[in-house]
């Protein structure tokens, strides 16, 4: 499907989403994102309530993308272990199509938005979802203390995408991989 078949929604989502992670959310207006878009100005104030909503359906977009293709990842392993280092696998997956140039999306957005934005409960509920599912595959894969472990890896991933942006780590995801594998193993 072209670009202009596509719904003004998903036009105006993939448009916020090049321009608020590449440009970044304060440097990017709405009409920036319709112009990207190629829609009417109308079709934003149709689908979005302005752009407070739009950026956080932005967020939320590109939580649901993150969410299937990790659990792909998580799919198609069947060792325990594995299955919790299939998050590692989903970035390099993730990064074959989509730019990490600036690290973690939610965590680049929650530092340019105020506290109360609707953007700032998106970030907060992906957090606590990758802690979550981690945990999950941790106490799968037979550590007691899941949720300490989970919280582990998460911060691990989390530096992980930060050393992606400012780019001093060569390997920063086999790095992160193998830090993750000896927190299973402690």
């Amino acid at each position: 499907m072209s670009t202009q078949q596509q719904p003004a929604r998903l036009r105006l989502l993939q448009a916020a989403d090049e321009l608020f992670y590449g440009r970044g959310i304060a440097n990017t207006g709405v009409d920036a994102v319709i112009e990207r878009a190629g829609v009417a100005t109308g079709s934003l104030y149709k689908n979005f309530r302005g752009k407070d909503d739009l950026v956080a359906a932005y967020l939320a977009d590109r939580d649901h993308r993150w969410r299937e293709l990790w659990e792909t990842c998580i799919d198609a392993e069947a060792d325990p272990e594995q299955r919790v280092l299939a998050i590692f696998t989903a970035v390099e997956r993730w990064s074959s199509t989509t730019s990490l140039s600036r690290g973690c999306a939610h965590v680049a957005a929650a530092t340019q938005l105020p506290p109360g934005h609707p953007g700032v409960t998106v970030v907060a509920d992906h957090k606590r979802y990758v802690v979550a599912r981690l945990a999950r595959e941790v106490a799968a894969a037979g550590r007691t203390d899941a949720d300490v472990t989970a919280r582990d890896i998460a911060l691990v991933y989390d530096g992980m995408l930060s050393a992606l942006a400012v780019r001093v780590e060569p390997d920063p995801v086999g790095r992160a991989r193998r830090i993750a594998r000896g927190l299973l193993h402690s």
